[in-house]
């Protein structure tokens, strides 16, 4: 197990999915967390879990959208800890299901907005006090759909297309100020938003698992073991990285 003592970590989109077991996980190691969500409660319920296992946590309700609401998130987490080490800009959204001629141009925002632009702002307010520190480790989550189109969903293949690039820029503007910035790309995980897709989607359950080489979808503690890697001193070389978490589709 990776020792995270006395690091600090910001998570968004923490109340659940693929945020909480990481934030669950980066904890067991010893790191201080600053849960943040738009959903406060699943945010406090995140919060408890950790505490409960002698973790050491606190909740910030953030719109990633918003600014002004990304910066007092991250002046929180220095001022509750002390610093900030690691920053998992998770908080994304799906976008519904249009052909591209016909996506409502406020569905095309929303989504961009959450899923891209979200991951800007963070970064913008997390490099500042990384560099301060003296380094530390980004991982923004992209998906399988930031590399590949995926029909009908235009706007959030888009946005994780853009969260790749992004991440591959700051890789390269900060590796010899000792930050990391790499992404990971699920496919499908069984989460909140995959589970409401199948809901309005019935029969996408058993279609959309024939297209993973492993005929199974992953669990978000899955996902989460390859960010904590990509925080940890045990992916010091590794930087830019698009790390593939996806069951063998992409290949």
């Amino acid at each position: 197990m990776q020792d995270f003592s006395n690091k600090v970590a910001v998570v968004t989109g923490a109340a659940s999915g693929i945020g909480r077991a990481v934030s669950l996980k980066l904890a067991a190691s010893g790191a201080k967390i600053l849960v943040s969500d738009i959903h406060a409660e699943k945010g406090a319920e995140t919060v408890a879990m950790i505490t409960e296992a002698g973790g050491e946590a606190h909740f910030i309700a953030c719109d990633v959208t918003k600014e002004d609401q990304v910066e007092a998130m991250v002046k929180e987490a220095v001022f509750r800890f002390g610093g900030l080490h690691i920053g998992i800009n998770n908080a994304g959204v799906g976008g519904g299901f249009f052909p591209s001629h016909a996506v409502p141009k406020d569905v095309w925002k929303f989504v961009v907005d959450v899923n891209l632009h979200g991951v800007f702002h963070c970064m913008q307010a997390q490099i500042p006090h990384m560099l301060k520190a003296g380094g530390g480790a980004i991982v923004n989550i992209s998906s399988a759909a930031g590399v590949g189109g995926f029909a009908n969903q235009a706007a959030y293949s888009a946005a994780k297309h853009g969260v790749i690039g992004l991440t591959k820029s700051a890789a390269l503007e900060y590796a010899a100020q000792g930050i990391r910035v790499n992404a990971v790309c699920p496919a499908f995980t069984r989460t909140q938003m995959v589970d409401t897709m199948f809901d309005i989607q019935p029969t996408w359950e058993e279609k959309l698992k024939r297209t993973i080489p492993m005929r199974r979808y992953a669990q978000a503690s899955e996902i989460a073991d390859g960010i904590v890697y990509l925080c940890s001193d045990a992916s010091s070389f590794v930087t830019g990285h698009t790390l593939m978490m996806d069951g063998g589709m992409k290949a």
